[in-house]
């Protein structure tokens, strides 16, 4: 029999490499999805050896995006986050434009122009749910207070992101490294506002749709599947939400999978069967968050750490020192204590899937060049691998200081 196995061999090599990746980072003390990158440029078109499918490794990692932001979705509360309203949400946006604009002085001298230095300082500000969830988690500092700070500070920045991802599209023209008066001439400023509004009014329809049908449909769905009492059924159920109202999103409002996805968890999460999806579907995305990162590692040339080894440099402090050092100060400005800035700050000083998502837009816009993907790899491969560290730090000095860790209402974890 000859038939095409390029999906079957992607994923079967990507899941062994990453079954050994995984392995040996977890011995070493690091976090798995270091040996998940590491997995995919061992199974990229960069090293020796087995090469994987190329363009169906996107698909998979498109796949593995939905799943992440369905579960970013189910995670997503709002009580959690008006809780911790004035340290999140001052926090997260003082710190974005601070590396930001980092960034953007870093690449000016670099010769990189406006949009490049502004797109690459988002990729860069914004860490990973994954990441900083299985970390606080492993510290024992998931339900501390300053844990919830923490998560709901990245919900800032993930509700930030998801805008810029809506609407980046549409400023790509303004953001171009051409001269003003072909921007102008292409677009006019008023053809942009148009299409900026009409981004905008697209997302806020769905967002209404979702949240006022979405959410009764569902409630009535999951709740039928759940009295036949076929567990099987009910995963089924919320994986063809996650896929398929992300695939509605993008082809009925012209909106991105991972919105989508992003909104059906939430919609999951509000029908009250939250919990019961985040624990089904747990096993699932750990098999798509592997590929996710081994999808991404393919994209890696390890030759960047040769050829441009300032670049990574700059890249890696960015992310590891200025973010450290600013969400620091940032939390200790807004009254809490050490303990808490610490561990904010540790848990955020990393970056993961939605950098990936943010500098592949930028790179397909051509805002960003191709090689700034193997530079956040690199960045995104000691940041996580380091991460834990940081933040079994943090709980050595919180428990050596014996102070609460807290900011809402003195809770000590």
């Amino acid at each position: 029999m000859h038939h095409e196995i390029g999906l079957i061999s992607t994923i079967a090599v990507g899941l062994v490499y990453a079954v050994v990746g995984g392995y040996i980072a977890s011995r070493l003390r690091l976090p798995p999805l270091v040996g998940y990158l590491l997995a995919g440029i061992a199974d990229g078109p960069f090293t020796p050896g087995f090469v994987a499918d190329t363009k169906l490794a996107p698909q998979l990692a498109e796949i593995g995006v939905i799943l992440l932001m369905f579960g970013v979705g189910l995670h997503f509360s709002v009580r959690d986050l008006v809780a911790v309203r004035r340290v999140a949400v001052p926090g997260a946006f003082a710190q974005i434009v601070i590396t930001v604009a980092v960034t953007y002085l870093v690449a000016h001298c670099w010769g990189w122009g406006l949009s490049s230095g502004l797109v690459l300082g988002l990729a860069l500000s914004v860490a990973s749910t994954v990441v900083l969830l299985r970390g606080l988690e492993n510290q024992g500092l998931l339900y501390s207070d300053s844990g919830r700070i923490a998560v709901g500070w990245l919900i800032v920045e993930d509700l930030f992101t998801v805008l810029v991802l809506v609407l980046l599209p549409e400023l790509a023209v303004l953001l171009s490294d051409g001269t003003a008066n072909t921007a102008v001439s292409n677009h006019s400023d008023t053809q942009l506002l148009v299409a900026v509004l009409a981004a905008l009014v697209k997302l806020a329809l769905f967002a209404v749709f979702m949240l006022v049908l979405g959410t009764r449909f569902l409630r009535w769905l999951l709740s039928r599947v759940s009295e036949t009492q076929y567990r099987e059924l009910f995963t089924l159920t919320v994986v063809a939400a996650a896929i398929g109202i992300g695939f509605g999103a993008a082809e009925l409002f012209g909106l991105s999978f991972a919105l989508g996805a992003f909104f059906a968890g939430v919609v999951v999460e509000e029908s009250g069967y939250g919990e019961r999806a985040a624990t089904e579907l747990h096993a699932l995305q750990d098999i798509f968050t592997a590929l996710f990162f081994v999808a991404i590692g393919m994209l890696f040339d390890p030759a960047i750490l040769f050829r441009e080894p300032l670049e990574v440099l700059a890249i890696v402090l960015i992310i590891i020192l200025v973010k450290l050092i600013a969400a620091f100060l940032i939390v200790r400005l807004l009254g809490h204590p050490v303990n808490t800035a610490f561990v904010i700050a540790a848990g955020l000083a990393q970056i993961g899937e939605f950098s990936f998502i943010l500098s592949e837009l930028g790179i397909q816009l051509r805002l960003l060049p191709a090689e700034t993907q193997s530079l956040i790899v690199a960045g995104a491969l000691v940041s996580i691998a380091l991460n834990s560290f940081l933040l079994r730090g943090a709980r050595i000095v919180q428990d050596r200081r014996k102070l609460p860790i807290s900011g809402i209402g003195g809770i000590e974890s």
